[in-house]
């Protein structure tokens, strides 16, 4: 690919990005309003679907206010640092045969460098503010995203191992037919240590997601917002943002790795009959219309898992500090090396 093509897909990558996490803060909203007995965003657009609109244009036109008493150049950088880490490592998720921004041979390797550079905006942030609400998030934050890496890094390595590749393309690739005569697609979630594998890496993502149960480090009814707290306008919606694209990224990486990536359980479901349509007007299926089954393979199960992350949000409270840092080095990391 060419340095123009490589740099359309850089851009497409970025708006699907950007878009995803739009979407996924106006899912959120409608479920957590359903969930929670009311009735949500529903009066700009059709079903409230433009009030993240609203929000945006609220959040451009507020006034980009910094803390007289802060660390100036620290205090603008640290939000830039959060979105570039959250975008690189969606840039290495496979979408479909070929379809991504990279595909790296060492695609599990960078996601992880990615995800551990995140830890980095957020001490800088609570440090650069000068208050002491906003220290206390950042050390809470360092102790849990440091804490929850050690699960997560162990956790892929079952699939890793069981592959013998980083690379995500190759990975999912693994995961073909495998089951009953190829009846069945050989998903690595359904081999005995790779459920358990996929359970700590999905606890620990939400922990390294900031999501709740694991929102210690902003905690409202502890910390006012914790890390964030002196951050307004744009700079609290670069925050806002990479926490939803972190959601995404998290569970497309999960998809990729544990749940066959953009192949279907049952192979003749691949490309849900196009095959057999085109088949029988004597044409070969087009190369497009295979990529966007694929695709829609990818992103379908990429947002089950998604809304199995709001549906955890919306019903679980929040972990005080003690038994999450005791849940991780108890529990999740002996479990991970078992």
């Amino acid at each position: 690919m060419d340095v123009k093509g490589t740099l359309i897909v850089v851009f497409a990558v970025i708006a699907a990005a950007l878009a995803a996490a739009a979407w996924e803060i106006w899912l959120e909203r409608r479920l957590l309003a359903l969930w929670q007995d009311r009735y949500g965003p529903n009066r700009v657009g059709p079903f409230g679907l433009l009030q993240v609109v609203a929000d945006m244009i609220k959040i451009f036109t507020k006034e980009d206010w910094i803390p007289p008493f802060a660390d100036r150049p620290v205090f603008v950088v640290a939000p830039g640092i959060v979105v570039v880490t959250t975008l690189l490592a969606f840039a290495v998720i496979p979408f479909a045969p070929g379809v991504a921004v990279s595909g790296l041979d060492v695609g599990v390797l960078f996601f992880l460098a990615m995800i551990s550079l995140g830890v980095y905006s957020v001490v800088l942030a609570g440090w650069a503010s000068n208050s002491k609400w906003t220290l206390l998030g950042a050390f809470r934050a360092a102790a849990q995203l440091i804490s929850y890496e050690v699960p997560l890094v162990l956790s892929l390595l079952v699939p890793v191992m069981l592959a013998q590749s980083l690379s995500l393309q190759e990975i999912v690739r693994e995961q073909g037919a495998g089951f009953l005569g190829g009846y069945l697609s050989g998903w690595y979630i359904f081999y005995p240590p790779c459920w358990l594998a996929f359970l700590v890496y999905f606890i620990a993502g939400i922990a390294e997601s900031n999501m709740t149960p694991f929102d210690i480090m902003e905690a409202e009814s502890e910390l006012v917002a914790g890390f964030n707290t002196e951050y307004s306008g744009m700079k609290f919606a670069l925050f806002y943002l990479a926490e939803f694209t972190e959601g995404f990224t998290l569970a497309a990486i999960a998809v990729a790795l544990f749940f066959g990536g953009w192949q279907p359980l049952v192979p003749a479901w691949e490309y849900f009959g196009l095959d057999l349509v085109f088949s029988a007007l004597g044409r070969p299926l087009p190369a497009f219309a295979a990529a966007a089954a694929h695709f829609a393979w990818f992103v379908g199960k990429s947002l089950v898992l998604v809304f199995v992350l709001m549906w955890i949000r919306s019903t679980l409270p929040r972990v005080r500090v003690d038994p999450l840092m005791a849940f991780a080095y108890k529990i999740l990391i002996p479990v991970s090396y078992t």
